[in-house]
């Protein structure tokens, strides 16, 4: 089975890179960089680069797919079929840093978020990169409805 694919967002992209991280997929979001700096970075890394520039996209051919339009959800589902991606909600992604997220001793996280996430909780991830920490609270039926849709929408 191949290793799963690997993105690079462009700067017109942030909660699309946002949302694959969500979904577990390494994405990296390329700010301020100009478009050389990212196709050689994106080539280097072995990312297919995300972009809304028709332009750049045609630079980075096989190895890059063009966005088509503005909404977020339209966007999700035009990566998920090309790509036949399928989502992972273990958290395994930042999505602030990319960086790889590892569960995290619920006693250990006191001071660090609200008390009310420690009491009504058991399951913590922290960032191994940022420190930012996770945990499945209110806003998780969010992320699992859209999430379910994307599903929905595949079968």
């Amino acid at each position: 089975m191949p290793p799963p694919p690997r993105f690079a967002a462009d700067e017109m992209l942030g909660s699309l890179a946002r949302w694959l991280r969500i979904m577990g997929y390494d994405t990296t979001y390329e700010r301020d960089r100009g478009d050389e700096d990212i196709l050689r970075s994106s080539k280097e890394e072995g990312r297919i680069l995300l972009t809304r520039d028709e332009e750049l996209a045609a630079r980075g051919a096989l190895t890059s797919l063009y966005i088509l339009s503005d909404d977020l959800d339209t966007q999700l589902r035009q990566v998920v079929d090309a790509y036949g991606l399928s989502a992972d909600e273990r958290m395994v992604r930042c999505t602030v840093c990319n960086g790889e997220l590892d569960t995290a001793p619920k006693e250990s996280l006191r001071g660090q978020v609200p008390d009310g996430a420690l009491e009504n909780n058991q399951e913590f991830f922290k960032c191994r990169g940022c420190g930012k920490v996770y945990w499945k609270g209110s806003h998780w039926n969010n992320i699992r409805k859209r999430l379910d849709s994307l599903r929905a929408q595949s079968d």
